[in-house]
C-alpha cells in the first residue's frame, strides 16, 4: 500500500489512537474514509466481494464514484 502510495504521489497517514482515550472517541480525519467506504458499499454490486479480478471491482468503484459526483452536480 505505502509502495502504491508513493507511486500515486500521495502520503498516507496512519491515525492512531490516544493510549489515555477510553470509551469513543472521534479521531482525526477517519470519518472521511468511513464515510467514503459507506457511500460505496451502498452499491449492490460493491456491497460483497463478488468480482475474481481486482481491476472489476477497481472499475466498479469508479463507476460508483462517478455516480455519486454526478448526482451532486446535478
Amino acid at each position: 500500500m505505502a509502495d502504491a502510495a508513493k507511486q500515486a504521489g500521495l502520503a498516507v497517514e496512519i491515525v492512531r489512537r490516544e493510549e489515555e482515550d477510553t470509551g469513543f472517541v472521534v479521531q482525526k480525519r477517519r470519518w472521511v474514509v468511513e464515510r467514503t467506504n459507506a457511500w460505496l458499499t451502498r452499491q449492490r454490486r460493491l456491497a460483497r466481494d463478488y468480482e475474481r479480478h481486482e481491476h472489476s471491482s477497481e472499475t466498479f468503484i469508479h463507476i460508483a464514484m462517478t455516480g455519486l459526483m454526478l448526482r451532486r452536480l446535478a
